[in-house]
């Protein structure tokens, strides 16, 4: 898709643009009146740093606008927990005020869950960004750039880990504990990896089956 460029002073299509524009709005929304104001800007103000470095990178080659829509939908998933430092996500109240069932109780959990939500969401809304970009952008096959891209969420999951362990070594005990969200959840690192990889792997799957459906027709 090369879409329509004219009068996108970043180059890019006007739907793509649109979409980095609202999650960019959403990021600093998320920001205002927040509960943790010492701590949700350390979550969400990297998010528009890593929005303008994705609109340089999707300027050349045009990624599709699915895989854009991917990446944004993550990050809007990101900015939401950010907003309210991911361990107190109150998905269960509004649950409750929409009528539904709280899904804490529902699914028996026994913490706040909504961390392990986002890093699935890791492993399956960034699978088909990174493999279509290093498809467009070097002319890898599409097999081995999604191969490359699951291998990318392993490393990148485990990276954020060890940086989020290393940044709260600086803070008092109860910030650090309320920024990485272990809650009290001594295997809480290794399970965040685990659903990004089974996220992973679970995009890299709907995309050899949507490849193989598209040789059918």
């Amino acid at each position: 898709m090369t879409g329509d460029h004219s009068g996108n002073l970043i180059g890019l299509p006007k739907a793509q643009a649109a979409l980095f524009a609202i999650t960019a709005a959403w990021s600093l929304i998320c920001l205002l009146d927040t509960p943790y104001p010492a701590l949700a800007p350390l979550q969400n103000l990297p998010t528009l740093a890593i929005i303008a470095i994705l609109v340089w990178l999707a300027r050349k080659p045009t990624l599709p606008t699915s895989a854009i829509a991917c990446t944004c939908l993550f990050l809007a998933l990101h900015a939401l927990g950010g907003r309210y430092i991911y361990s107190y996500v109150p998905y269960d109240a509004w649950a409750q005020t929409m009528g539904l069932p709280e899904p804490g109780k529902l699914l028996g959990l026994q913490r706040n869950s909504y961390d392990r939500v986002v890093h699935f969401g890791f492993g399956l809304l960034w699978v088909h960004p990174i493999s279509s970009w290093l498809n467009r952008r070097w002319g890898i096959s599409l097999r081995l750039a999604t191969y490359i891209a699951v291998e990318f969420v392993l490393a990148g999951s485990a990276l954020y880990e060890i940086f989020e362990w290393l940044l709260t070594l600086s803070m008092a005990g109860p910030d650090a504990d309320a920024y990485n969200g272990q809650q009290g959840d001594v295997w809480d690192a290794q399970k965040d990896m685990a659903c990004a990889t089974v996220g992973a792997f679970s995009a890299a799957t709907l995309l050899m089956l949507q490849r193989l459906l598209q040789r059918g027709d």
